[in-house]
């Protein structure tokens, strides 16, 4: 049964390519998944913000814009079409100034700055040596910064997604909540235990969210 699941639901992990990104960023993906409700909680003014494998950018602008000209986006993917296409949307969206793009390596997401916040966003699955890519995210972090981890529920099991955390959690990374997003699993990690006693998003902002609660187990 499991395997046939993997077929019908398309767990053979890989690289999502450039044409197949119209089917998961698009208008009828706002009614379930509004990127501004769900960056809220994490992302404010002056932010610098690490959008790992992010598309053509459905949270980056949404996130570039809550950042505001004092923040910073950085947009990091392998593929360098993804980043032409955020290029061109962020011009017209007005924001292309808040947005760097980073052409990350096969063995290196991003090594640039620490950031604020960390949003990997329904693509960790593609990665081929997670305890790399979790490892270079957790040095990315600033002492009390945060990661918002998300992966598709009927592209990644629960035990996929549970192995995840695992291993976010051997690299160095604390998890500070199971948060409801519609349509997927999510992690939120912190940088350090410290950030779980002082740092944790507060229960009013994650009240105005539809990021909130426990992840259903």
């Amino acid at each position: 049964m499991s395997k046939l699941a993997d077929i019908i639901f398309f767990r053979q992990h890989g690289i999502c390519p450039r044409w197949f990104c119209f089917t998961f960023d698009n208008g009828l993906r706002r009614l379930v998944q509004n990127p501004d409700r769900i960056i809220r909680p994490f992302v404010g003014e002056g932010d610098k913000v690490l959008d790992v494998g992010p598309g053509i950018g459905y949270f980056t602008i949404p996130i570039a814009r809550r950042a505001g000209s004092g923040g910073k986006v950085i947009a990091a993917d392998i593929q360098e079409s993804m980043l032409r296409g955020i290029a061109k949307r962020a011009e017209r969206a007005g924001v292309r100034g808040q947005i760097e793009l980073y052409l990350s390596r096969p063995d290196e997401i991003y090594s640039g700055e620490p950031v604020d916040f960390i949003l990997s966003f329904w693509m960790a699955h593609e990665v081929p040596r997670l305890d790399r890519f979790f490892r270079q995210l957790r040095a990315a972090l600033k002492p009390a910064a945060r990661f918002l981890l998300a992966e598709p529920a009927l592209h990644v099991s629960r035990a996929q997604f549970d192995g995840e955390i695992d291993m976010a959690q051997k690299a160095g990374l604390v998890l500070l909540d199971r948060p409801a997003i519609s349509l997927s699993h999510g992690a939120l990690f912190g940088s350090s235990p410290a950030v779980a006693a002082s740092e944790s998003v507060s229960a009013d902002r994650m009240a105005e969210s539809p990021v909130s609660g426990k992840d259903d187990r």
